[in-house]
């Protein structure tokens, strides 16, 4: 059984080392069309042609044909309407075996991926509900590297026996690929599933209303909104951002038995573990159910992060560490009516029970607020100071509106629902976790207090799309997120982002280096804006390669998706570059 990004917006300004350290990433909505990459674009349609030239006039009718001809860098817009499937790929080999609906297996390239798309002001449908194979099926079965899905709908996945425990909405063994703006629901499994993936980004995407009434392990056993599973050991971390799950008959979020990281961030998980729509108990129910292996421990395991998130109203526990033998970070996370709403439930290496987790700046209210915490490592959490709870806290405690629709660019919608209040005494209650807050101290909980200009946006060197030609490190402190870009004397290295400005204009990019050459020479690079080189910037001896800092210069982007580059200029390479904010 298996971030909007999130605002953080600033009453006095960065306060301490908080410059360094933006956690939000934005992300667009439906882009225009204009706003693909350089390459082919093709169309399909329901009423397409697979015969046809795959024009905007002449539209495919299937991904299939669409992805025969993709190749790296194009771009596959597929027009609104249902495209509904009857039969599998493959005929089913046994009732226990597994069948795609759809195959993605062609690759895309780093810095150029393959993008299937909606087209601009448009919902394109793909349902799975009519489907008779008698065995385990696959919605999409995502084993291709380097690929963009955006803006599509999933739905109806069958099972149509009760000789094994799923479907899946989306399958993903696939690796550096972005799901955005996703809405996969209705499924008799799990929405969306990683497994064996590395370096995924699920991005403002939505799942829902899954339930596995036929199932070898009882109903409702397997429904989880989104699962990361089984990925190997040294594989970058997989994302989960700005995302939600509800009405899930399992879990919101499963993260058992994977052996390399998993972030989620500005992500919320309500009502899990029911019947969808009702108030029938079904699976396991917890909102983020963040790693574990069995009730077993495991050598093996990593440490997984949730932040900024929250969890409320779902049938156990909010945020659970689940058996998990290491401790996981939860920093700035708000759980609400849930049972607990924080149980660090670990294992130890003798198989004792044990508490295992880093908590701080987290907010419990309403239901039993913790379990298990002895062990763990808990500071500047609502329960640890002493200071009394009470709706008058929030802006709001409503239940209803998480799902609201999402804002023009994908992004979560901005309600009152458990926000603090403007004289709330949770205010300036934390702790400096090396992330952004503003004031004196963070603020406790997934929200500041609203008010004042939205703080740059990070994108993180070693996380999809942005592309390190170099290598991922994490042997010099310091570093945010899970590692970075080291293009230290290596030929051709480049670090690349890509990034997203909602008007055309200058502004201001801050880039985080350290450069701790031997010889204290500066490493310049030439700075290349949409494949055109802008300026050389220098980047100077640090001293050290744990002295982080970072330089901030101005440049000119388009609306919409931008790509920026750093190419080294001598021999020496680049600096190590840890995150680009915009």
């Amino acid at each position: 059984m298996h971030l909007t990004p999130r605002w953080r917006t600033f009453r006095k300004g960065f306060t301490g080392s908080a410059i360094l350290a933006v956690i939000a990433v934005i992300v667009p909505g439906t882009a225009a069309v204009s706003n693909a990459a350089a390459g082919n674009t093709y169309y399909v349609a329901p009423n397409g042609n697979d015969s046809a030239a795959g024009t905007q006039a002449a539209p495919w009718a299937s991904i299939a044909r669409a992805q025969a001809v993709a190749t790296a860098g194009d771009t596959v817009y597929f027009r609104g309407g249902t495209y509904a499937y009857t039969r599998a790929t493959t005929a089913c080999s046994s009732r226990t075996a597994r069948v795609d609906a759809i195959t993605l297996n062609k690759s895309g390239a780093s810095g150029n991926p393959i993008r299937y798309w909606a087209h601009p002001g448009e919902k394109p449908i793909f349902t799975f509900s009519a489907m008779r194979d008698d065995c385990r099926i696959k919605g999409f079965n995502v084993t291709g590297s380097h690929l963009h899905l955006k803006g599509l709908e999933v739905t109806g996945a069958p099972q149509n026996n009760n000789l094994n425990a799923e479907s899946w909405g989306i399958w993903i063994s696939g690796s550096n690929n972005t799901f955005e703006l996703l809405n996969t629901h209705h499924h008799m499994g799990t929405g969306l599933f990683i497994n064996g993936g590395g370096g995924n980004l699920v991005l403002n995407t939505d799942s829902h209303d899954n339930y596995d009434l036929r199932s070898s392990d009882g109903p409702g056993e397997n429904a989880d909104g989104f699962g990361a599973h089984y990925t190997p050991a040294g594989r970058p971390a997989n994302v989960f951002r700005g995302s939600r799950a509800w009405w899930n008959a399992d879990d919101g979020y499963d993260l058992i038995s994977t052996y390399s990281p998993v972030i989620i961030e500005n992500s919320w998980a309500w009502r899990n573990g029911y019947v969808p729509g009702t108030t029938t108990p079904s699976g396991n129910g917890a909102g983020f159910k963040v790693g574990g292996f069995g009730a077993d421990y495991d050598a093996g395991a990593v440490k997984h992060t949730v932040r900024f998130s929250v969890a409320l109203l779902n049938k156990s526990q909010g945020f659970y560490s689940n058996h998990h033998p290491v401790a996981n970070d939860y920093f700035n996370n708000t759980g609400y009516g849930n049972h607990p709403n924080f149980d660090m439930r670990g294992i130890n290496s003798s198989g004792a029970s044990v508490g295992r987790g880093n908590l701080r700046n987290n907010i419990a209210y309403n239901g039993t607020a913790t379990a298990n915490m002895t062990g763990t490592s808990a500071s500047h959490n609502s329960w640890n100071l002493g200071l009394p709870l009470s709706d008058a806290q929030f802006q709001s405690v409503s239940t209803s509106g998480w799902d609201a629709p999402r804002q023009a660019d994908g992004s979560l919608p901005v309600l009152p629902n458990l926000r603090l209040a403007a004289n709330s005494t949770l205010i300036d209650k934390g702790t400096n976790v090396g992330l952004p807050y503003q004031g004196s101290a963070p603020d406790l909980g997934a929200f500041e207090q609203s008010g004042g200009t939205p703080p740059p946006v990070r994108y993180e060197a070693e996380t999809a799309p942005a592309v390190c030609q170099g290598t991922i490190d994490t042997n010099q402190a310091g570093f945010s997120g899970t590692g970075f870009c080291n293009g230290n004397a290596a030929v051709g290295a480049y670090a690349q982002f890509t990034v997203n400005a909602t008007t055309a204009g200058t502004t201001t990019l801050g880039i985080r280096f350290a450069n701790g050459a031997s010889s204290g020479a500066a490493r310049p690079a030439n700075l290349v804006v949409n494949g055109s080189t802008v300026a050389v910037v220098s980047f100077e001896s640090t001293g050290a390669w744990t002295a982080w800092t970072t330089k901030t210069l101005a440049t000119s982007l388009n609306a919409g998706s931008n790509t920026v580059r750093l190419e080294p200029t001598t021999a020496a390479g680049l600096p190590n570059i840890d995150y680009l904010t915009l």
